[in-house]
């Protein structure tokens, strides 16, 4: 299909999987890449660092770490939606781990088809449209080639790379989209959405979600529409089922994944889980573990990447520091 233009000229992207930098965060490094683990609020540490490595040294790397099995007799709580967790269950399981799916999202087509369908009819309208992620992506460009395609001279943006990724593999090329900070946040700050008065622009998203981007559009002197391509249904899940498997840590993906496992805990499951290792990919999902109670929250780099990565660590430095599996602890002694 053409390839759809760019504002401005970009640098051409560094794709780099492991990338996260945050502040208040002790530094677990290897000669992969470096994880962080966050303490709770209070605790004395201030040291800014980064997961950080090329992505064809961290994937070499990873490959090298899978010979040895690090993730052995380890079992990881999966809690991404059902349809994209095979990847790092997957994963988890080359690395000798036993991944337990426990998905707190689902998501399903937008229930409203004729306001999206309504929407798509004006497409050629818009000077930009944006997917917030690679859902939006699945759901969103499948609305639009069942009404048509995109137009040639629609801009196309992303919020992170997984969703830049997604659109590749449907046939479209130039996407503005962060090569770090992957959020709202990361994509505001590129030069391309700087000068926008004036432009129509079309954003791509589940049922609700955060108003930033959309905001900052509009005081930049954007008209900014949402389009709800899909929806996230919270199943409810046997919490006691999970805790009978007695899984070694978990991984959340998502604010609204971690604010719903913590709504269906009682007081008993809390207990439990929140002395167990919490592997997050975005500082602000850490920032809600922290308010949540949760004690050892590692915040990774970005995508399946980055939590494997940050899962491998933990496990050799567990070993390499306790010299004993990590799991064996007793509860209230983070690692």
């Amino acid at each position: 299909m053409a390839s759809h233009p760019n504002p401005l000229p970009r640098k051409a992207p560094h794709l780099n999987p492991l990338d996260e930098t945050t502040s208040h965060s002790t530094r677990l490094q290897t000669t992969a890449a470096k994880s962080l683990v966050i303490p709770p609020a209070g605790e004395e540490a201030n040291v800014k660092g980064n997961l950080q490595s090329s992505g064809e040294e961290a994937n070499e790397s990873l490959r090298e770490l899978c010979i040895n099995q690090p993730l052995a007799g380890l079992k990881i709580v999966v809690t991404r939606p059902r349809e994209q967790a095979a990847r790092l269950t997957q994963d988890i399981g080359r690395f000798g781990g036993r991944a337990l799916l426990f998905p707190l999202l689902e998501i399903a087509p937008a229930a409203d088809q004729t306001a999206l369908h309504m929407q798509l009819s004006r497409i050629a309208q818009f000077d930009l449209a944006i997917f917030i992620s690679p859902n939006a992506v699945h759901y969103g460009m499948a609305a639009i080639r069942a009404a048509g395609d995109l137009p040639p001279a629609l801009r196309i943006a992303t919020v992170g790379q997984g969703s830049a990724k997604a659109l590749r593999e449907l046939g479209v090329a130039n996407i503005i989209a962060p090569t770090e900070n992957f959020d709202s946040e990361g994509l505001l700050a590129l030069p391309e959405l700087q000068n926008i008065t004036g432009w129509r622009v079309l954003i791509f998203r589940g049922d609700g979600g955060r108003e930033l981007l959309g905001n900052t559009l509009k005081a930049r002197g954007a008209i900014v529409e949402y389009a709800a391509c899909y929806r996230r249904n919270k199943p409810q899940l046997d919490v006691t089922a999970l805790l009978n498997d007695a899984p070694d840590a978990i991984t959340a993906t998502s604010s609204e994944a971690l604010d719903h496992l913590w709504q269906m805990l009682d007081g008993n499951a809390r207990a439990v889980l929140h002395n167990m290792p919490l592997f997050v990919p975005h500082k602000r999902i850490a920032e809600l573990a922290h308010q949540q109670g949760w004690r050892q929250v590692l915040l990774t780099g970005a995508g399946d990447d980055g939590l494997l990565s940050g899962l491998v660590i933990w496990a050799k430095q567990s070993i390499e520091n306790r010299g004993q599996r990590p799991g064996t602890n007793p509860p209230g002694d983070p690692i």
